[in-house]
């Protein structure tokens, strides 16, 4: 079943571009599949380079570095959509790249993105482009304030949002997005959605257009950081469900994506389902598949990007959860203890290895697997409370 990811009797490398946590669990399926992997990084150390001798650790914008990556790789695939398509298209001249970069040019910026999902027919907040402070203005008058201020590039986790209440919110925050020189920096607006949950999909495609979907599952964000995944979404209908999972493929399949992606949605006060985004990687809804389904999301971005038959991303217990454990002070990336957390039996424990914490930063995450969303749920929260860091 392998024989297609090995050439000259050796195992093929899949390159990553990136190093940290996402990196670090794909790279875990690869070599459990038996692959190589190589790891490129801006700095040294990463938590995914230290797992390899391949570790270009001078990273992409090095030319003689890249070129060494690319060397050693023979398919190559990313952590995070923040590299530049320019930088994939030259590694796409000798080696075969995933997601391509025409899938990343769809999606790098948000108000794109949106445009082309909803030329898919896909069910989109209000949003338009704002490129003065003025345009801020209009769009507040026209769809009502609260609204969304964000990035049109290089936002994650909170970074690059504003929710905006009223003009001289939006002045200043237009203001912040958009005065580095060094960042220069387009924006776009959303109508604010007054949703009861926020939702997300993890769906797997081949190359040969082979196409999973996990379950719908729920996500609890603080601050616009995802702090608890619980799965499947709870108090959600297996319609609604379903159609969550039919606008997450149609998502991947609009932008001719391939490997594993993350979409967001919104499930609104009168049940209706509202993309938010899509991230074309492995994704933090997704995390709790590693022990609560068949084949792991990470498992499957592996033989999506070597064309190989996907696993089953059905979960084999009735309910999981996932609690991501944030920095909580700036400092060292080794918590003070784990004994207590490793007290708590039934849950799995996974340290990224990130040399450096600050607040707010992902630097692990705990999953627990149960009968009810209730249990599990219950479990991780204990289990957090005792992780002294």
């Amino acid at each position: 079943m392998l024989s297609s990811v090995y050439h000259d009797n050796q195992p093929i490398t899949i390159g990553i571009l990136g190093g940290g946590q996402l990196a670090k669990m794909s790279a875990l399926a690869a070599y459990r599949l038996g692959l190589r992997v190589a790891i490129i990084e801006l700095v040294e150390d990463s938590p995914a380079g230290r797992m390899t001798k391949l570790d270009f650790s001078e990273g992409w914008l090095n030319t003689q570095e890249l070129e060494r990556f690319i060397e050693a790789s023979d398919i190559v695939t990313l952590e995070n959509e923040f590299i530049s398509p320019d930088v994939l298209d030259v590694i796409a001249e000798r080696r075969l790249v995933l997601p391509s970069p025409h899938t990343l040019r769809q999606v790098q910026d948000k108000l794109t993105q949106k445009e082309i999902m909803q030329k898919a027919g896909i069910p989109v907040p209000a949003f338009a482009a704002i490129n003065t402070v003025e345009e801020a203005y209009a769009f507040g008058r026209q769809y009502g304030y609260p609204y969304v201020m964000k990035t049109r590039t290089l936002g994650y986790d909170g970074y690059g949002n504003a929710t905006v209440a009223r003009d001289n919110q939006a002045m200043v925050a237009f203001r912040r997005f958009t005065s580095d020189p060094d960042v220069p920096r387009t924006v776009m607006a959303e109508q604010f959605v007054r949703f009861r949950k926020e939702l997300a999909v993890i769906v797997a495609r081949n190359r040969r257009g082979e196409i999973v979907s996990y379950p719908c599952v729920e996500t609890i964000q603080t601050n616009h950081i995802c702090r608890y995944v619980l799965a499947p979404a709870p108090n959600v209908s297996s319609i609604l469900q379903r159609t969550a999972q039919d606008i997450a493929v149609t998502a991947v399949e609009t932008i001719e994506g391939v490997g594993v992606f993350g979409v967001e949605m919104f499930l609104t006060d009168d049940d209706t389902i509202l993309y938010n985004e899509i991230a074309p990687r492995p994704h933090n809804s997704g995390h709790y598949s590693i022990e609560a389904c068949y084949t792991s999301q990470f498992e499957n971005h592996i033989r999506a990007i070597c064309n190989l038959p996907l696993g089953s991303p059905d979960m084999i217990v009735p309910a999981a959860a996932m609690a991501n454990l944030l920095g909580k002070r700036p400092g060292s990336g080794i918590p003070d203890t784990v004994v207590g957390l490793m007290r708590h039996s039934r849950v799995a424990f996974h340290l990224y290895g990130k040399a450096a914490s600050r607040v707010g930063r992902k630097m692990g995450h705990i999953t627990a697997l149960g009968s009810s969303i209730e249990e599990v749920f219950a479990r991780v929260q204990s289990a957090e409370e005792d992780l002294l860091w």
